[in-house]
């Protein structure tokens, strides 16, 4: 079984975009994105620079397009759940996700996802906070740490990685303090993701999720908050995707067990899609008998091509 993965917020590097225009179709499709989000996304893509695209409001929906560029010049006019049995998406990726397995279009994806994007890039502003990556460490010993500090565990990554989220000065204490044998890495983001802070975010993404279109998945979609699978087809499925995408506002990302779901299914290979590398990672750490690819580049849709016709025998 062949898995799909789209990767988070922090995956994003400038001119990441610039070779997939070259690509037949893809500015054009660009420009359906950048109009959904209401941002010129072809321009962050191949000229804004470092600090421009770690904005919240522009790296989440550049970051999901990027990823659906790459999905559909690997696919070629094929359904995703043609050639693949699940998909998953960490922390913002799991818009690209719900794309990947049909609840959402890609222009509704990104669409959806920028305002997602505004209304935690505005709780941000309102609560002054980051997050740091924890590596390392016995993980009781990590989680107690993260709590004691008086942050909270945002990001449960698996391999030996959690990113803490809180306070500024709950960042700071856990740095002072970092649990035994754990390095304790402050990252370059706006806000506490994936924490109560975000509650005010969390609470209006509801609201708009309520009634946004969504079709019931055509493969297994697994989820960030416990790694449980979304089923195909089943009636009214799409609606509560939608629900646990704005509850992931203010939960934990517990990759972990994502990848935990994908071990018990038997995913033969995975696939990462643009901008890939952080997901295969960590599955390197964790599921290091599957075999992966990492999409960063339109030269490497030839592998991920080959990599499909190994698992399932499609061409």
């Amino acid at each position: 079984m062949l898995a799909i993965l789209a990767p988070g917020q922090g995956a994003q590097s400038p001119g990441m975009l610039t070779p997939w225009l070259e690509i037949p179709g893809v500015a054009e499709e660009m420009a359906t994105f950048g109009e959904a989000a209401g941002l010129d996304l072809t321009a962050h893509g191949t000229t804004s620079d470092a600090d421009t695209i770690r904005d919240t409001a522009i790296a989440q929906p550049l970051l999901v397009a990027t990823s659906l560029v790459a999905l559909r010049a690997l696919l070629a006019g094929r359904d995703a759940a043609d050639v693949a049995g699940v998909t998953a998406g960490h922390s913002v990726g799991e818009f690209a996700a719900a794309a990947v397995a049909g609840v959402l279009t890609d222009a509704s994806a990104v669409e959806l996802v920028s305002q997602r994007a505004r209304l935690m890039a505005e709780a941000a502003a309102a609560n002054p906070s980051g997050m740091a990556a924890v590596l390392g460490g016995d993980p009781q010993e990590v989680t107690a740490a993260i709590e004691a500090a008086g942050a909270w565990p945002a990001n449960v990554n698996g391999g030996g990685q959690v990113v803490a989220a809180g306070s500024h000065e709950a960042i700071a204490a856990l740095a002072a303090q970092p649990p035994a044998k754990a390095r304790v890495m402050p990252l370059q983001v706006a806000g506490a993701f994936h924490t109560p802070l975000m509650a005010s975010a969390g609470e209006a993404f509801a609201r708009v999720v309520e009634h946004w279109p969504a079709a019931p998945p055509r493969m297994r979609l697994l989820t960030n908050a416990d790694g449980s699978a979304f089923l195909p087809h089943g009636e009214g499925v799409g609606n509560e995707v939608l629900a646990r995408l704005a509850g992931q506002i203010t939960s934990p990302v517990r990759w972990d067990l994502c990848q935990e779901t994908m071990r018990a299914l038997g995913v033969t290979g995975i696939i990462e899609l643009a901008p890939g590398g952080v997901l295969s990672g960590l599955a390197r750490r964790v599921l290091p008998d599957v075999p992966r690819v990492a999409i960063k580049s339109p030269a490497d849709l030839e592998s991920a091509a080959a990599m499909i016709t190994d698992t399932t025998g499609e061409r």
